[in-house]
């Protein structure tokens, strides 16, 4: 892995059927507050996963300065989104769970009572023996409260941003190919087979199940490393159902997680890692686009995305430039720096000036 950075989980993919109204949900409930860009486009080279036509989309990028990766809040404009049929089970094929980190459990219950959001069952050890919490937000999406330690920013809120996912598969000793193999997740926390307490109140989440934790034996580098933090990857199969798919016949970017999002440098070299690994990137924007990068609006880089065994969706991006100052056009072009090297502090907390005040 020596030949590309990876520099954390950039975003979690969230499709919704009105962004403002979600966003602002996200702002009030995981300080998803910070805008990166903003920008209403044809979605041009998603055709593999959008019908084999270019979609129109309104999409944001928010973080949360604390900690953790942000969101994509994304939604098709001239399309109606479509939801799925039926509520997914814990164990489904796709990413049925977005962890969140937070800083303690009891105040992170206090938080979303008040914020109106299910609390789906108690609080309950996982086995690793940490007290974790499930919700589900008013559009039907189930996060998962982390406690965790590193942090970037010291504030108020209760919880940070995206700290990884459960992803449903059917082969977990396969699935490690991408995410041990390709994303660095290689040091296993649990491998345990059975049923467990915390998933209890999930939908379908007394069955049996083989759950395996990953985590990363080396840290993050990379320009974003310090804000996007540490993250793990949960891999959950089902052992005694048949698992669907959460987004059968639906497109990317239709209501849930459509894609993790990891930000990286050395495309090229990922691509050629991934190639070998047998996982060749189905969407590469540095290929169908100039060497410039792929405009974002307010933020430019390259993009790809690879699907592991079951057709979940990971997305890398090479970040190329974002903004720092909007209101003085200060922008920082990241290719002029070292890949490995983070940036100052100083610099990242100019990001909060962009915060938007509910």
């Amino acid at each position: 892995m020596s030949s590309y950075i990876i520099s954390g989980i950039q975003q979690m993919g969230v499709g919704v059927h009105d962004l403002h109204s979600a966003w602002e949900w996200y702002r009030k409930a995981f300080g998803m507050n910070v805008p990166i860009f903003e920008e209403e486009a044809e979605a041009k080279l998603m055709l593999p996963y959008t019908g084999g036509k270019p979609r129109s989309r309104h999409a944001v990028l928010a973080i949360n300065m604390q900690s953790g990766g942000g969101f994509e809040i994304w939604q098709y404009k001239g399309r109606k989104p479509v939801s799925a049929e039926k509520e997914a089970m814990i164990g489904d094929l796709g990413i049925y769970t977005c962890k969140i980190k937070i800083k303690a459990i009891d105040a992170a219950v206090e938080h979303f009572t008040a914020m109106g959001a299910e609390l789906i069952g108690v609080p309950a050890a996982d086995p690793e023996g940490r007290s974790t919490l499930f919700i589900r937000d008013p559009f039907g999406n189930i996060f998962q409260m982390v406690e965790a330690q590193d942090w970037f920013m010291k504030g108020k809120g209760v919880t940070g941003g995206a700290y990884g996912a459960i992803i449903g598969v059917t082969d977990t000793d396969r699935s490690m190919e991408v995410y041990s193999g390709i994303l660095g997740y290689d040091s296993v926390v649990y491998d345990k087979t059975g049923i467990f307490d915390d998933l209890a109140g999930l939908p379908g989440g007394k069955g049996t199940f083989r759950r395996v934790l990953l985590e990363r034996s080396k840290p993050f580098k990379g320009a974003f490393s310090r804000l996007f933090g540490d993250s793990v990857i949960e891999l959950v199969e089902a052992r005694d159902r048949k698992q669907s798919r959460i987004f059968e016949d639906r497109y990317w970017g239709d209501p849930g997680f459509i894609h993790l999002c990891y930000d990286i440098s050395g495309m090229d070299n990922l691509k050629s890692h991934c190639e070998k690994a047998g996982y060749s990137f189905t969407v590469d924007s540095k290929a169908s686009h100039d060497i410039e990068g792929f405009d974002m609006g307010e933020a430019a880089g390259h993009f790809s995305y690879i699907e592991d065994p079951d057709g979940t969706l990971i997305e890398f991006v090479e970040t190329l430039k974002i903004p720092l100052l909007k209101k003085i056009g200060w922008y920082l072009d990241l290719t002029k720096r070292h890949p490995e090297k983070n940036l100052p502090g100083w610099m990242l907390r100019l990001l909060n000036l962009q915060k938007v005040k509910d």
